[in-house]
C-alpha cells in the first residue's frame, strides 16, 4: 500500500452540508439559520468570551507583570559565529548584516562568549559580555564599543 493509494473507509465520512441550494435541498432560502435575529445575520453571534452580559473572565482577572518601557533589546550572537571572518578583518554591525549574521538590529548587537574564537579579529559592536571580551583579546583581536 502506498500513501496515495490511501482512502477513508466506506461510510466513516459524510459531505458537508451544501446550503443555500434551493428548497428542495432541505437547506436552502435560510440556509438552516431560521428567520431574523444575530444570529440569522452575517458575522451574527456573540463573541468569543461573551458570557450573557456579565463581566467576562479576561476582564474580571488583575493584570500580572511589569513591562520595562525602557529595556534596550540587542541582536545577540555568539563568539563561535565570528569564526567565518578572515583573519585581522573588522567586524563591524555592518559586515555582521552583509554576512547575513545578524539579520535585525534592534538596539543594537551584543556578543556572547559561547564557543572559541581562533582569529584576529577588531570587533566593533554595541555590547560584549565579559567573557566575550576576554576571549577575543586572548585571540589577540580587539573588543570595541560602538
Amino acid at each position: 500500500m502506498k500513501l496515495h493509494e490511501l482512502k477513508p473507509q466506506a461510510g466513516s465520512t459524510t459531505a458537508p452540508k451544501r446550503l443555500g441550494r434551493g428548497v428542495g435541498s432541505g437547506l436552502g432560502k435560510t440556509s438552516g439559520k431560521g428567520h431574523k435575529g444575530a444570529k440569522a445575520r452575517s458575522g451574527g453571534g456573540k463573541g468569543p468570551g461573551f458570557e450573557g452580559g456579565q463581566m467576562p473572565l479576561q476582564r474580571r482577572l488583575p493584570k500580572m507583570g511589569f513591562v520595562n518601557i525602557y529595556s534596550k533589546q540587542y541582536a545577540t550572537l555568539n563568539l563561535s559565529q565570528l569564526d567565518r571572518f578572515k583573519d585581522g578583518d573588522v567586524v563591524s554591525i555592518d559586515a555582521l548584516k552583509e554576512a547575513g549574521i545578524v539579520k535585525q538590529v534592534k538596539d543594537g548587537v551584543k556578543i556572547l562568549g559561547g564557543g572559541e574564537i581562533t582569529k584576529k579579529l577588531t570587533v566593533q559592536v554595541t555590547k560584549f559580555t565579559a567573557s566575550a571580551k576576554e576571549k577575543i583579546e586572548a585571540a589577540g583581536g580587539k573588543a570595541e564599543e560602538v
